[in-house]
């Protein structure tokens, strides 16, 4: 039987679907043309409300340009830029330690990352800024500031970036191919199953050709979501039974960001991202504007509601070490380059 407390805790979640984008209604809003800043503002900043938006990219040459990946070559010719190997295209996931079987123990699962948010396309790939606005300007009018960094992805179908929140507001721009999110609003925070992971890296030898899993020493938790959403059909069963307030919860919300559209994913939503090649097969890319967001009382809200321990980790199986409760939501609050983000 459910407390008072998880009681109002799910009804929050169905009333914030309601009253932003309606309750039987997993889409969301389509705009055919950019907004003016103030709508921008008043409809989706301050509503913290996710849109779609058309036209709002159509001048930049990069939309017919980097599809053809010889001029891409060309471009980058003179630069050096960091490029991120995985033996499967997941670059922040949870994996198990090669000598642990136990799925639940959280000493034998490792939550690593290698993707540089750093600026990168105004730094690395600078060779290729003439091709896009260096910001999106009804958006940098509507915040009051210029972007904090400006992002590119690369990657092929394998690419593929878990269940994550950024404390920004996110303009996320798709040049070639498609991106395909779920989403879910701050206030499911408790269906993602948060928890402390040691962090890891792959490390690639060009002797053996073959990859291994190093664990950072000295041994540094971080705080991710356990949820795989599109478990295999042989574990499916057993990942439902392990995370029942994400599969037996409200749906998320899903779009597919097609090339030419812009996403405004707004700051501490939760998104997973898979993404496919256009028609012309070209690798799918991306350029992210992130936009500080504003702490205030929608801050003060989420912090409240994540320290309600409805559905969370009890204390008692955390590793030893492993940070508290506090320490996991300090740590979550990082610089642009420390955080996994979208591929």
């Amino acid at each position: 039987m459910k407390s008072g407390g998880g009681r109002i805790i799910e009804k929050l979640w169905e009333e914030v679907r309601e009253l932003s984008l309606g309750s039987d209604d997993t889409r969301i809003n389509r705009l055919d043309s950019p907004p003016t800043p103030l709508q921008f503002l008043r409809d989706y900043v301050s509503q913290n409300k996710p849109c779609i938006i058309s036209n709002a990219i159509s001048h930049w040459p990069a939309l017919s340009r980097w599809p053809h990946l010889p001029y891409l070559s060309r471009s980058l010719s003179t630069s050096l830029v960091s490029l991120h190997l995985t033996p499967n295209g997941r670059a922040d996931s949870i994996v198990p330690l090669p000598d642990h079987n136990k799925d639940d123990d959280l000493s034998s699962s490792l939550c690593f990352a290698s993707a540089h948010q750093n600026d990168c396309f105004r730094t690395e790939y600078s060779g290729l800024a003439a091709d896009c606005d260096p910001d999106v300007p009804w958006a940098t009018e509507a915040l009051g500031c210029s972007p904090d960094a400006v992002n590119l992805w690369i990657g092929n179908h394998l690419s593929e970036t878990s269940f994550h929140k950024d404390h920004y507001e996110n303009l996320y721009a798709v040049v070639s191919g498609e991106k395909h999110f779920l989403l879910l609003p701050p206030t499911d925070v408790h269906r993602m199953y948060i928890r402390p992971y040691p962090a890891a890296q792959y490390s690639y030898s060009h002797e053996t050709g073959e990859f291994s899993l190093e664990v950072e020493q000295p041994t540094r938790f971080v705080p991710w979501s356990s949820v795989d959403p599109f478990p295999s059909p042989e574990t499916r069963e057993a990942e439902m039974d392990k995370f029942p307030l994400y599969f037996r919860g409200p749906k998320p919300f899903q779009c597919t960001i097609k090339a030419g559209e812009v996403l405004y994913l707004p700051s501490m939503w939760f998104h997973h991202v898979r993404q496919s090649p256009g028609d012309d097969g070209c690798c799918t890319i991306a350029v992210n504007y992130w936009y500080d967001m504003q702490f205030d009382i929608k801050c003060a809200y989420f912090n409240f509601l994540q320290s309600i321990p409805y559905g969370s980790l009890p204390p008692e199986t955390r590793p030893e070490g492993s940070p508290s409760q506090t320490d996991v939501s300090e740590m979550s609050e990082q610089e642009p380059d420390e955080q996994n983000g979208d591929q």
